[in-house]
């Protein structure tokens, strides 16, 4: 089963050693949440035990210890886990790039795989809100007034605010551009839409056809 549309997905966040699988790093926590039509419905959060120690610096910025990691899971059996609870959906996150990366790593390393699709919303919120002060996720929680714990650096929290950042995105469209029910691959091209042609962008896609 395909998931067409933007308010059914699963968003995830990683904590990870460094910034590059191909330079040996590997994730130590995943957080995730499904959103099935517009509401939050399930979550999944875990660490995972790399097989190395971690520095301090990393260890200070995300709060996640070596003894919390020593009685952790492996990567690759919390990964297939994960395949599990993603199924079918498409995926989201906040750069991308950066955990679609670890995620195509460690899914190679535990030989699982995902069908569906990903689309970041870092890329989408720069088109959508362009007078932000910065497109940082605790920025944009904070300038669209989206819940949060105050948590950050943390898997589920980052996942969590990510959803909620994500949910709001269709919704300004709609106040915006009357452009309902947005579909997944919307959000995919409205994030790589030059900044000065999203307007016009939105306008041919609230046309009807």
């Amino acid at each position: 089963m395909k998931y067409e549309n933007a308010d059914t997905v699963v968003v995830l966040d990683f904590e990870t050693t460094g910034l590059s699988p191909n330079l040996g790093d590997r994730a130590i926590e995943i957080g995730a949440v499904l959103i099935e039509n517009g509401r939050i419905t399930d979550r999944f959060q875990q660490l995972m035990n790399p097989g190395f120690k971690i520095n301090s610096f990393i260890s200070g910025y995300t709060g996640i210890s070596n003894a919390m990691l020593s009685s952790a899971p492996g990567c690759s059996s919390v990964t297939r886990e994960f395949a599990r609870f993603v199924g079918s959906h498409n995926l989201v996150a906040h750069n991308a790039s950066f955990d679609k990366k670890f995620l195509d790593h460690e899914m190679g390393i535990a030989g699982s795989a995902y069908p569906g699709a990903f689309a970041c919303s870092m890329l989408a919120a720069r088109r959508l809100y362009q007078n932000a002060p910065n497109h940082k996720l605790s920025t944009l929680v904070q300038y669209k007034r989206l819940p949060s714990d105050g948590v950050f650096h943390r898997a589920l929290a980052d996942a969590e605010m990510t959803a909620h950042l994500w949910l709001r995105m269709p919704q300004d469209l709609d106040e915006q551009y009357q452009l309902s029910d947005v579909p997944f691959n919307l959000m995919q091209k409205l994030g790589r839409t030059a900044k000065g042609s999203v307007h016009t962008f939105l306008q041919k896609q609230a046309q009807p056809a």
